[in-house]
């Protein structure tokens, strides 16, 4: 496969692999179009060199709608759904097949992103975590590897997964995490270690739910971790919106009156070439007084921690990394 490490794919090349995507140019921002390009790129390449048929747009065509048109870093549906073919191991096909079997409370989840789009996140996220969802004694030596302070032993790995959604005693909203570890403690209380993958995400300017505002602010007040002036930052439209709520989503468990919960920590992974997404978390760090419970983790730094078994490692490389 060739690497798209070397230099930017011209607009030709990106056209005749079907990954010319108006989406993929961000104004004012060429590195970080540069590196959506790339993604994309990247992700054709690897389909190409694995003999597997091109997708489309829309995902699911509609017999009776508009001609698709073919998108190189995508699968057709059927045909990924069928073969699992956006899932690197065993583990974590049988891990998204899982998770997709059931439904939690309000859920909101792209079934054909997950299965079609190479370029998906919540793929990634069973692609890198499914052999700990598979091996728990495995997912424990991660987590304390990641957080050497983590109580107890992990007993549980859930995707896509919110303690609560449209919940009031948590957030009121549909945020979850992409992966949550479970923590059994000694003293019959759980800890949490909450998980956000992201790769091709840029950021953009979001708008927290207004009638929720003031359940946000009590959370973010009560949890003392933000700096002076930050929560009130935070509560207007920002491209620090998401991550906001998802470390919010977080201490709502910790904080939530049954006390099942009582440690936590709120994880971001994310390729280190993505510039936007390693200077909005960056500048997300700012706004705490304490960042005890906030942790970022390039996808290179995760790869390189001798957490995951090493064959998986060397397809993860394969697929998501370039430069």
């Amino acid at each position: 496969m060739t690497s798209a490490a070397s230099k930017p794919p011209t607009r030709e090349e990106l056209e005749a692999a079907f990954c010319w995507e108006a989406d993929d140019t961000i104004p004012r921002r060429p590195e970080m179009s540069a590196f959506r390009r790339k993604a994309r790129y990247h992700q054709a390449q690897w389909r190409e060199a694995h003999a597997l048929p091109i997708g489309t747009q829309p995902i699911l065509p509609k017999p009776k709608g508009p001609p698709a048109r073919e998108v190189g870093s995508r699968l057709p549906l059927e045909y990924a759904r069928s073969t699992g073919a956006n899932f690197l191991a065993p583990a974590a096909l049988a891990a998204a097949r899982a998770r997709t079997s059931y439904v939690e409370a309000h859920q909101t989840f792209d079934h054909q992103r997950l299965w079609a789009d190479l370029l998906s996140s919540m793929a990634l996220a069973f692609n890198i975590f499914g052999d700990l969802a598979a091996d728990l004694a495995l997912a424990d030596r991660a987590v304390h590897g990641w957080f050497p302070d983590a109580p107890g032993r992990v007993v549980d790995v859930r995707f896509a997964h919110s303690p609560g959604r449209l919940d009031p005693d948590y957030l009121n909203n549909w945020r979850s995490f992409a992966t949550a570890f479970i923590i059994e403690r000694d003293d019959g209380t759980r800890g949490v270690v909450a998980v956000d993958v992201e790769y091709h995400e840029r950021n953009k300017s979001e708008v927290p739910r207004p009638e929720n505002v003031d359940r946000y602010t009590e959370v973010a007040r009560r949890s003392g971790a933000f700096a002076s002036g930050a929560i009130d930052r935070l509560a207007r439209p920002s491209d620090l919106c998401v991550v906001w709520l998802e470390h919010l989503l977080m201490f709502s468990m910790l904080q939530h009156g049954i006390g099942e919960w009582t440690w936590g920590r709120y994880l971001v992974v994310y390729p280190s070439t993505n510039c936007d997404l390693a200077d909005s978390r960056a500048r997300y760090r700012d706004t705490l007084a304490d960042d005890t419970t906030f942790a970022t983790m390039t996808l290179e730094a995760l790869l390189d921690s001798a957490t995951l078994p090493k064959p998986t490692v060397k397809v993860l490389r394969e697929r998501y990394l370039f430069d």
